[in-house]
């Protein structure tokens, strides 16, 4: 027995003494795995997907891959609008804003070549902001590589970007990826450049409509993107719409203008205003005309861009990054519009009224906290609060047949309604945001990487 032992013990020290020397030897270093970023398709995602966009006579889309940032995606677009389109157009108006929103401010209401064609190009993955002189050479050379290969004037090309901030755009690889952008042009590629404009979207975003003018069938579609830094002044949107109508520019950038403040200019995600913000409009002339901007057509024309508007910006919100819960915050009883605006924006931007909502939490407390510091006029004695259809406070106290039980029931709906009455006044507004959730954290830590 003694003897068998012995021999299992010599084993023992033997495989030992190879464990430590394996264990002792230099280790190979191993590449880490790459990180892959899951894209989790927002639950406020249009049910019915993208929808399907009519053509616009006088427009033609073009995508690319041009690796401005991401591979194996698209991440440029090209649209060329027939001669004698109108462009109209409204921008951020933050300190920092980039050379292409510079540019395109510029551009918008010039005359020069307006009988001549157009074109917008577009690139994803790089805001070509914060650059300093190489962000206008970028806008620059862009735009005479479009002007030449359209036969269109450089004032003429509207160019935009959206991405990171402060990295220099390759705009060679755009230049390189121009020949087939030109070869690819054609009238049904709206979905394909709605993706392309994408960044941290989990969904392409599309609207359209249509109406009658003159006995004729007008149509309007456009694309937004957006999903973070989202605020008032335009948000971080890229947003492109399109109508066959014949209209005159300056007439159409008042429309565009006024409709923009009730809409795009009402939403918010973080509050956060970005250097990029563009919104587009251009109306190729390929079909009926207006030319009484007080006709009852006109006005049709306007609910119809209207709806389109507030579609594309319900949907920026929708996306908002991490969100789980689509809120529109209405105040009425201001001592004004602009009153009611401020401190509904307030609630809105408020983190902890947002994450309040994520928790999915009727602390109305909280609500009352943001209309306190909004620098809106309030009466604490006059503030009356609901949720939905359920009174949740009136005259400055909680409402004695309101019940906590029906307010969070109510919270459990993905789409919410938060009314505030100022009692002070006849001024109102109403604004649309979303919840904070811990997934927006995960977005935006995980951002450049």
């Amino acid at each position: 027995m003694a003897k068998k032992y012995k021999q299992k013990a010599k084993k023992w020290k033997a495989r030992a003494k190879s464990l430590a020397s394996r264990l002792a030897a230099p280790v190979a270093a191993v590449a880490p795995a790459p990180k892959t970023k899951v894209v989790m398709v927002s639950p406020l995602a249009p049910k019915d997907g993208f929808p399907l966009l009519p053509a616009i006579a006088g427009v033609d889309f073009a995508t690319a891959q041009a690796g401005v940032r991401y591979k194996g995606r698209t991440d440029v677009m090209l649209a060329r609008l027939a001669p004698g389109s109108v462009v109209a157009g409204t921008f951020t108006r933050s300190a920092t804003r980039s050379a292409a929103v510079l540019d395109c401010q510029a551009k918008i209401g010039v005359k020069a070549g307006a009988d001549q064609g157009a074109a917008i190009l577009v690139n994803s993955g790089n805001s070509n902001a914060f650059t300093g002189a190489r962000g206008w050479a970028s806008v620059n050379a862009l735009s005479a590589s479009v002007a030449e290969k359209l036969g269109v004037p450089e004032t003429r090309v509207f160019t935009s970007s959206t991405g990171v901030i402060g990295e220099p755009l390759p705009h060679d690889r755009i230049e390189a990826a121009l020949d087939g952008l030109v070869s690819g042009l054609k009238p049904d590629g709206i979905a394909d450049a709605a993706r392309a404009i994408m960044t941290t979207d989990t969904f392409p975003k599309g609207a359209m409509a249509t109406l009658e003018i003159g006995g004729q069938t007008a149509t309007i579609a456009g694309i937004a993107k957006g999903s973070g830094m989202i605020a008032p002044d335009m948000a971080t949107m890229l947003v492109y719409i399109f109508t066959d109508v014949k209209i005159g520019q300056s007439q159409l950038q008042s429309v565009v203008s006024r409709l923009t403040d009730t809409s795009f200019n009402c939403i918010t995600v973080d509050s956060d205003t970005s250097t990029s913000d563009t919104l587009l409009m251009a109306a190729t002339g390929q079909g009926p005309a207006l030319t009484n901007m007080r006709s009852a057509e006109a006005k049709a024309f306007e609910r119809a861009l209207n709806d389109v508007m507030m579609n594309l910006a319900h949907q920026v919100i929708r996306d908002g990054e991490g969100a789980t819960k689509f809120v529109g915050i209405t105040v009425t009883g201001a001592e004004s519009d602009a009153d009611a605006k401020r401190c509904a924006l307030s609630i809105a931007n408020s983190p902890l009224v947002k994450t309040a909502i994520a928790g999915q939490d009727p602390n109305w407390g909280r609500i009352v906290a943001a209309v306190g510091k909004s620098g809106a006029a309030a009466d604490r004695d006059k503030l009356g609060i609901t949720f939905g259809d359920i009174t949740v406070a009136t005259a400055g106290l909680v409402d004695p047949d309101y019940k906590e039980a029906e307010g969070a029931a109510y919270m459990l709906n993905e789409d919410l309604e938060i009314g505030v009455d100022l009692g002070l006044g006849k001024g109102k507004a109403k604004v649309w945001t979303c919840d904070l959730t811990h997934r927006y954290i995960d977005i935006n830590a995980d951002y450049r990487s």
